[in-house]
């Protein structure tokens, strides 16, 4: 027996072609799909030395290799939300995870740079799809403590994907499966992709989408160039030396972004269905604990990737061995998002702003142990595990106010302004957090140096955290 009760009518109704749907086989399937998505965001990066050889590609070519996948799927995610409330959250779950097996099959098969490069952008843009789809199922189906844990699962998840993604790309590249090489790190997905999709056909509700709902093509287009024109510098502009089109561009974003907040308010006005719902916006506690959230995860994927690179180049780790040694943080951060609502009832509502004020010192004493480049010891794993700990119990008290005042009908709207922001966090905390560790050391380099960067790119981490505690003081709980 599985503790996950559902809506009725809901997950419990029966779908086209099954029988009624189980909740907890639900929750397995929408979280594998998500836990997919994350994962390639790093699997990727343990697999540049051997694709640069095998495709002769250039330096420019395999960022975009890497940083194609994210540009895509961070820009679309907004899109992919919206498209799920109007055409319904299963059918475009199912046609985004098919978008994103296909396009794994090709770019394991991939020939040339080029094409691996256009099947990434296509790999994103299924994920972008699939991924909104997850939060706004967990809304529509799962209530009461079942969501509670639902989305403790899901935050686990999207801190394991990224800590996996570095463990696992780095076993099958070492591995060179039938001298494949890189390719396997793509393919991966194709057999599990195709399982979910025939479970998906079973197990997935029957929510119809809201066709009369309008679909806001200016706000659209707007956003995502404000969005493209904010990732794609950030996401590029350390490897090309931060050229003067990228900061044109991330002004450009700020003007669009101002721009998009005009469109939305005229739509509104004039009686139409804005991109982003008003109601879901004005919600109490969603836009500080956006912000904090915000701030949590570019902290903690900053830290992870500044982290990666001081082992691989300054104490010149194995990228197994880099992974090994950030999984305590991962595992620490999944195992608190699951588990905080089970501490006492009565710290539930101090949690993020007690969490944040913890991480601020801890990730300033980890850089004063790291700092005079040191092997990572057990003192250091063991700090880790506790900052993934307190992260968790942060993050995910933070995700359940943030979601927790919204109507079920803007599920979509908050869940995509949600996901969003936790991929924006990422993204901004690896170029910016990235940019300062890579801006205080040449790679490679001494240990010594490269801890010293470390030390400099903790500080600024615990600045961001401090910045996250404000916001979380100002994130009210709400009932459950």
């Amino acid at each position: 027996m599985t503790d996950l009760q559902i809506r009725p009518g809901a997950a419990g109704a029966t779908t086209t072609g099954g029988p009624a749907t189980r909740p907890g086989l639900l929750l397995t399937l929408l979280l594998c799909g998500q836990f997919m998505a994350i994962l390639d965001v790093s699997i990727v990066n343990v697999a540049v030395p051997t694709i640069r050889t095998d495709l002769h590609a250039s330096g420019a070519a395999l960022q975009l290799v890497i940083a194609g996948y994210t540009i895509a799927y961070a820009v679309l995610l907004i899109t992919g939300a919206r498209l799920g409330a109007r055409y319904g959250y299963s059918r475009l779950f199912q046609l985004g995870l098919a978008a994103f097996t296909l396009a794994s099959l090709a770019c394991g098969l991939a020939p040339a740079t080029g094409w691996l490069i256009a099947f990434r952008l296509l790999q994103g843009a299924g994920s972008a799809l699939m991924v909104p789809q997850v939060m706004s199922l967990l809304q529509r189906t799962f209530t009461g403590a079942a969501r509670t844990r639902a989305l403790g699962l899901y935050s686990a998840v999207l801190a394991g994907g990224l800590a996996v993604g570095q463990v696992l790309g780095g076993v099958l590249v070492s591995a060179d499966l039938f001298g494949t090489g890189w390719r396997p790190v793509f393919l991966v997905n194709v057999p599990i992709g195709l399982a979910l999709l025939v479970a998906g056909a079973r197990l997935l509700p029957s929510l119809p989408g809201d066709r009369g709902r309008g679909f806001d093509l200016p706000g659209l287009v707007v956003l995502g160039a404000a969005l493209g024109l904010l990732v794609v510098p950030l996401v590029l502009g350390h490897e090309l030396g931060w050229p003067v089109w990228g900061w044109a561009m991330l002004a450009a974003s700020a003007v669009l972004f101002a721009l998009f907040a005009v469109v939305e308010r005229r739509i509104a006005r004039r009686g139409g269905q804005p991109l982003i719902s008003g109601r879901v916006l004005r919600t109490a506690t969603l836009r500080p604990a956006a912000g904090a959230i915000f701030m949590i995860m570019a902290a903690f994927a900053g830290f992870l990737f500044a982290f990666a690179l001081h082992q691989q180049s300054g104490l010149g780790h194995s990228a197994l061995r880099a992974g090994l040694c950030s999984a305590p943080m991962a595992l620490g951060f999944g195992f608190s998002s699951l588990h905080w609502h089970r501490l006492p009832a009565r710290l539930h509502g101090v949690l993020p702003l007690l969490g944040a004020g913890l991480l601020v010192p801890g990730y300033l004493l980890l850089g004063l142990l790291l700092g005079g480049g040191a092997e990572i010891g057990p003192v250091a794993l063991l700090l880790m595990t506790g900052l993934g700990l307190v992260a968790g119990c942060t993050y995910s008290p933070l995700f359940a106010r943030a979601l927790g005042g919204v109507a079920p009908a803007d599920a979509a709207d908050a869940s995509g302004v949600m996901v969003t922001v936790v991929q924006l966090g990422q993204v901004v905390g690896v170029a910016v957090l990235g940019s300062v560790f890579l801006g205080g050391v040449s790679l490679p380099a001494a240990a010594r140096d490269s801890g010293h960067a470390l030390l400099v790119t903790t500080a600024a981490i615990a600045g961001l955290v401090g910045v996250g505690a404000a916001f979380a003081a100002r994130a009210r709980p709400t009932a459950a």
